[in-house]
């Protein structure tokens, strides 16, 4: 590797060198035409050169982003050498099968990048590796394997956290095609996911597994291709012996494929046959395939801290590179000078690759590193939201239903004009919805049969169908991940959470999959999703605090991603609206926060008042960031927001009782912050209130103050919020919730301070 320039460390010399001495020592074999066929197996020499280029290619791009880590050209990337079988599995699928790549599946990006005219990965995997603004997949935000072209989407390093979107996808792919959706995949296509033999154990991967076996059990079809590239170490943790085909090799229900990944011919035949298999049986399938690690998991890794000396020499001595080259010298393909030369070739391809892109231009300014993070565009939203209900066809497969059906699923009140509650309007909104658009989707837990825990799903599948309203298993992974490959399939998929609480088990697929995708692809991969979370305090004599958890703070933290928080069910309709033309025409990722102690509220002021209902007839649109504000009081504005909202209103009543007159904000939108509305508010009355139902450390209220500090307002301000506790359950819940009571006496203790000058 002299020929690359910088100083090589011994690890990556002693590979460079048993290469070419394992080369030079092998006896060739007669020559043969390069079209026979080798074995048994039908792989050509013609092919297995091919192949051999890949793999040859994948190792030197390996040492070229170590060369450019040294030389402070280039950043943290893990390493392929010793996964380069994984070519194998990409000559065994078309380039049309979407593909969602392990960190180490270097190979089968180059060969699978090769097939696509115009595409050149040595230089996309350099520009990653150097964080340049024209790698044409991240655009220098990650060094990640993805390619819209070749149908690669990108995956970053969270582990297994890609497997759930992956069996989604195999899912939204073959239900697009019953529904006659737009897709960017064939019907037949197979969703291959790669990964490692320590990502296995994990309860993303176990579960999305699962999951994948669960659904085909019950005859929907799942073509996915699992494919585990085993090297027996997850970082320094040995994986026992055996243990990926005991964990995996028997399960009922996922054919089970074992492959050595130093054998080229013998890893094309099985790749081939668990592939075939998918496709023709749109079923599930377990490829393992065993690998080797040279080089250490990344590049700042020294193995011979926690490895003995024999065990990596016995990984050396089953290098799938030089295996592939003793392949071919031995059945006469190619010559070992030849071979050796045609290596060379290689490594010279991707040092210039490499001197190239580490003086390409870097993002250099914080709007262009975020652009794509998240696109706004509100006149196209709002024409999109604003669209009649009445234009588009129903899917092909829908069910027929009498003539109310999309205005009465559920047999709720008909939206005429008459008062609704917001359960009552979440429900018809998303009736409407799937009437007017064929892309929408809702499913989750109990929200098709059973119409959902609160009655907001009721009828909808009644009248549109088990393809577009339907169960999930217990699994807000598997929830959410079906979501992100629907986004993918071309769907609008609106999942439910059933409570709050549950988000966390998987906040990991809205933060480290659906925020992110758009990021590390440049915004050429989207994720359109509004998630219906139920949530929040307030309910009485249930639950606990996992039924009543008013913490967010995990939610408003995850850039780019919209949270909505209607309070009435006005606002729920518009809002509900928004953020599915939002998912769409944005690819935004939105959450879809319900209030539930609010879903069935009618009274405001006094029993009887139905001061709470709302109708929802023309009521279409509500600007993602725009405030709602109730009343034009100038003696103080109260900001608060879902149950806070009706709290805030009747202490606004007690005091206007007292002369004293006040305006509530209701925020509406929590991220993006209504910060233009908030301002207006708080300078048009000089004081300002902050009735926060979520927790005094991170809740909503400390992004507030912190919008109005920031603008200059020096008014006095002040916040009231519930305490940092879990909530109890029963009457105790009392004691640590945000109340009147606290608001009120706020909020006459503010009208004594000073106004703003």
């Amino acid at each position: 590797m002299g020929h690359m320039g910088g100083v090589i460390n011994d690890r990556e010399t002693e590979l460079d060198q048993w290469f070419r001495a394992q080369v030079a020592a092998t006896a060739p074999g007669p020559a043969r035409p390069p079209h026979d066929p080798l074995d048994a197996t039908g792989l050509t020499g013609a092919d297995a050169l091919t192949l051999f280029d890949a793999q040859a290619a994948s190792r030197h791009l390996d040492l070229a982003a170590r060369r450019l880590t040294r030389e402070g050209h280039g950043y943290y990337s893990i390493g392929s050498s010793g996964h380069e079988g994984n070519v194998a599995v990409a000559a065994a699928l078309r380039v049309t099968d979407p593909a969602l790549l392990h960190y180490r599946s270097g190979a089968f990006f180059v060969h699978r990048a090769r097939q696509v005219p115009g595409l050149d990965p040595l230089r996309d995997v350099m520009l990653g590796v150097a964080a340049a603004a024209a790698d044409p997949i991240s655009g220098g935000r990650h060094k990640v394997f993805g390619s819209q072209p070749a149908h690669v989407i990108p995956q970053t390093s969270t582990i297994a956290s890609h497997l759930p979107r992956a069996v989604g996808l195999a899912f939204a792919i073959e239900r697009a095609a019953h529904l006659r959706l737009d897709c960017a995949w064939p019907a037949d296509a197979v969703v291959v996911c790669s990964f490692g033999d320590a990502s296995a154990n994990h309860s993303t991967a176990t579960g999305a597994i699962n999951t994948a076996v669960h659904t085909a059990h019950q005859g929907v079809p799942m073509p996915v291709l699992f494919v585990c590239e085993d090297n027996g170490l997850g970082i320094s943790v040995p994986t026992p012996r055996g243990w990926i085909e005991h964990a995996y090799g028997t399960r009922p229900g996922l054919a089970y494929f074992d492959a050595d990944g130093t054998d080229l011919s013998a890893a094309l035949a099985t790749a081939r046959a668990a592939a075939d298999h998918v496709r023709a049986q749109r079923k599930p399938a377990f490829l393992r395939l065993r690998t080797v690690r040279l080089l250490g998991h990344a590049g700042s890794d020294v193995e011979a801290a926690y490895r003995r000396p024999a065990d990596l020499a016995a990984d050396l001595a089953r290098d799938p590179v030089t295996a592939t080259a003793r392949l071919l010298i031995t059945t006469g393909v190619a010559r070992p000078a030849d071979l050796a030369a045609r290596y060379d070739a290689i490594g010279e391809q991707v040092a210039e690759a490499a001197e190239k892109a580490w003086s390409e231009p870097k993002l250099t300014t914080a709007a262009a590193v975020i652009a794509p993070l998240a696109p706004a565009r509100p006149t196209v939203v709002r024409t999109d939201a604003l669209r009649s209900d009445h234009h588009a066809a129903r899917p092909a497969d829908t069910r027929p239903t009498d003539t109310n059906a999309a205005n009465n699923a559920a047999g709720q009140a008909n939206p005429t004009g008459e008062a609704l509650t917001l359960a009552q309007a979440v429900n018809q909104t998303l009736a409407q919805l799937l009437t007017r658009d064929p892309d929408v989707l809702v499913f989750g837990e109990d929200v098709g049969r059973k119409g959902g825990v609160y009655g907001v799903t009721k009828g909808l599948q009644q009248s549109f169908g088990v393809r577009r309203v339907f169960d999930t298993l217990l699994d807000e992974q598997s929830v959410l991940g079906t979501a992100l490959g629907a986004a993918l399939a071309g769907f609008v998929p609106i999942p439910e959470i059933q409570y709050l609480a549950y988000v966390h088990n998987a906040a990991d697929q809205l933060r480290g999959e659906a925020a992110t995708l758009s990021f590390f692809s440049g915004g050429r991969y989207r994720n359109p999703m509004v998630v219906r979370i139920a949530g929040l305090a307030y309910q009485k004599g249930f639950g606990g605090h996992f039924h009543n958890d008013n913490s967010i703070a995990a939610l408003r933290d995850i850039p780019g991603l919209v949270i909505a928080a209607p309070a009435r069910a006005d606002d729920a309709a518009a809002m509900l609206r928004t953020c599915v033309s939002a998912a769409r025409m944005d690819g935004r990722v939105c959450v879809f926060l319900e209030p539930i102690a609010l879903y069935h509220t009618r009274d405001l002021y006094r029993a009887g008042d139905g001061a709470w209902l709302a109708p929802i007839s023309g009521v279409r649109h509500a600007d993602i960031g725009r405030a709602r504000v109730h009343g034009s009081g100038a003696h103080l504005t109260i900001v608060s927001f879902a149950n806070g909202v009706p709290m805030s209103l009747r202490v606004a009543r007690r005091l206007a009782g007292h002369g004293i007159h006040a305006r509530v904000l209701d925020l509406r939108w929590l991220a993006p912050l209504p910060v233009e509305d908030l301002l207006d508010s708080a300078r048009a009355t000089g004081r300002v209130l902050i009735a926060d139902e979520t927790r005094r450390t991170g809740g909503v209220s400390e992004a507030v103050c912190t919008a109005l500090l920031d603008a200059g307002f020096d008014g006095p301000l002040a916040r009231v919020t519930s305490a940092d506790s879990f909530v109890p359950l029963g009457p105790a819940a009392s004691t640590v919730l945000l109340d009147e009571a606290a608001i009120e006496a706020a909020a006459r203790s503010l009208l004594t301070a000073p106004a703003a000058r």
